[in-house]
């Protein structure tokens, strides 16, 4: 029986260390307050754990101690890039509980400041995705005209970021002349600046190998996590909340759902660019379709909601009762439950309210689409490198304001 040798100075396997790197909050990269712990091997992402709620503010409580009317600048600090869009889904909501209805002519203001809205919201993200791929002169070009759409929120209603814009009901005043000569400009103007921007990116070499493939999303994926909006369409799914469950007048209009394929940073950069295409045709429609005179409606007949004239207030006794009403939120509501949903920059933007009759929501929950999708970001990044990460939070465009509510 020969010996046995041990010998004990064999190496053994040596177990992979893996590095953690901390992502956020305040990393540059990640565009607002988001944390991800990742699991690092060299530049793969092997797992990501997100954190949030760096910016939490309560809104929902905040909105079950508010009046109705005063609930608006609350919905501004939710996509603050597309302000508009949320505080009109909030007035829509509320008139669908009290059961009222609006002039044509206010509705199709409302889509002109709605459109301008998307607009803006997709010029910032794929602005930036351009930026986060090294191309940092599209980013400059086209943020001109974002701040040229704040002027017009700003003829509008006096605000350009946090807009308050509009009431339950309609808008607060008549739009000057200032406005419309502003939107044509826009509709003249913006398209040339538009092309120009898609001549720098999306035939450009290292823009496409730097995006196609990156942070991919399968429709089947999309669906399970609640995807809406312009993720969900990049996956190739066929959802618009304006076509499927058409609000303010949409049913008018005549536009394109544009559809990805692969779910990609490029598929959701060129269906965001083919949306802001789209919106401009619908204002278009509108403008050729709407009385731009002085004389036309801005306001629906909610005298409970809406504030009587100044010059009525200081001389008729009636008008300063519902002025001191509707100011200290002493507005009759109807006891009932309602959900609204809007089509946001980011996708179905949706307002649950749930009422007894008090001078105040009872209940209200907000529908956020970027509190949604981003509970996938951590799939979608796995196993890619940490520059596609950077690039899909990009293309996703998380807000944090609305991610936080």
């Amino acid at each position: 029986m020969s010996d046995t040798i041990i010998n004990s100075d064999i190496a053994q396997p040596e177990e992979k260390v893996y590095s953690t790197l901390n992502l956020g909050p305040t990393h540059p990269a990640t565009h607002g307050i988001f944390q991800n712990i990742l699991k690092m091997d060299g530049e793969i992402i092997m797992e990501a754990v997100p954190t949030i709620g760096y910016i939490h503010r309560a809104f929902e409580k905040l909105a079950e101690r508010r009046p109705f009317n005063q609930i608006t600048p609350i919905t501004d600090r939710l996509n603050y890039c597309s302000s508009p869009i949320n505080n009109m889904g909030w007035h829509m909501t509320v008139e669908k509980l009290i059961g009222a209805e609006l002039p044509k002519r206010v509705e199709y203001l409302r889509v002109i400041v709605m459109e301008l809205a998307r607009i803006a919201d997709h010029i910032i993200c794929n602005s930036v995705i351009g930026v986060d791929t090294g191309a940092l002169s599209g980013f400059l070009y086209v943020f001109q005209w974002r701040e040229y759409i704040y002027e017009i929120y700003e003829e509008i209603c006096g605000a350009r970021l946090t807009t308050n814009i509009g009431r339950i009901g309609g808008f607060e005043r008549q739009w000057s002349d200032k406005v419309w000569q502003k939107i044509e400009h826009f509709l003249k103007e913006f398209p040339k600046v538009n092309k120009e921007f898609e001549k720098l990116l999306v035939r450009n070499r290292i823009f496409m190998d730097r995006t196609i493939n990156c942070g991919p999303l399968k429709p089947e994926m999309a669906l399970e996590y609640g995807f809406t909006g312009p993720n969900l369409r990049a996956a190739g799914v066929d959802y618009d909340v304006r076509v499927m469950n058409p609000y303010s007048s949409y049913q008018d209009f005549d536009f394109v759902v544009p559809i990805g394929t692969q779910g990609d940073v490029y598929d959701r950069f060129m269906v965001r660019q083919q949306e802001m295409w789209e919106s401009m045709s619908i204002i278009q429609q509108a403008m050729k379709n709407i009385d731009r005179s002085q004389k036309g409606e801005f306001h629906g007949e909610v005298p409970e909601f809406y504030l009587p004239e100044k010059a009525e207030v200081y001389n008729n006794m009636e008008a300063l009762i519902y002025h001191f009403k509707i100011v200290m939120g002493e507005t009759d509501v109807p006891v009932g439950e309602v959900y609204h949903s809007v089509e946001g920059g980011n996708g179905e933007l949706g307002f649950y309210l749930v009422s007894d009759g008090g001078r105040t929501p009872y209940r209200l929950h907000f529908r956020r689409p970027c509190f949604i999708y981003y509970q996938a970001y951590p799939e979608m990044i796995k196993g890619g490198m940490l520059s596609d990460a950077i690039l899909t939070m990009s293309s996703m465009n998380v807000i944090a304001g609305e991610l936080d509510a």
